[in-house]
């Protein structure tokens, strides 16, 4: 009987482990369609030759429970969810404001009209 409870305790581990990682490595976050077609530009002094059309602020879990996302995954997440507000501000480009924080990150959205 009390092997029984032992395997039903890994059992619950092993899910719990599964879960997490599943989670801590798969893209919540998909991208609009029309968003791919949103330049990304670097962080840095707002660029002269684009009209800046406003602010945008995403976010999403920078963990789960205890565990830390991958801090790329959750980069590319933020950049997607940029893109995809920006397609609202009928930007064509988006330029970060500052570095991520806490699965936050704010950006400026600009038309620039290449």
């Amino acid at each position: 009987m009390k092997f029984i409870g032992v395997l039903r305790e890994t059992s619950r581990f092993v899910v719990l482990l599964g879960s997490i990682g599943l989670a801590s490595g798969c893209t919540w976050v998909k991208m609009d369609s029309g968003a791919a077609a949103i330049r990304v530009l670097p962080l840095g002094p707002q660029i002269a030759s684009c009209k800046r059309l406003g602010e945008i602020e995403v976010s999403v879990k920078a963990s789960v429970g205890p565990y830390d996302r991958n801090p790329v995954k959750v980069r590319d997440e933020l950049e997607t969810l940029a893109r995809n507000e920006a397609l609202t501000l009928h930007a064509d480009a988006v330029q970060p404001e500052v570095e991520p924080h806490d699965g936050r990150q704010r950006w400026l959205a600009y038309r620039c009209n290449r």
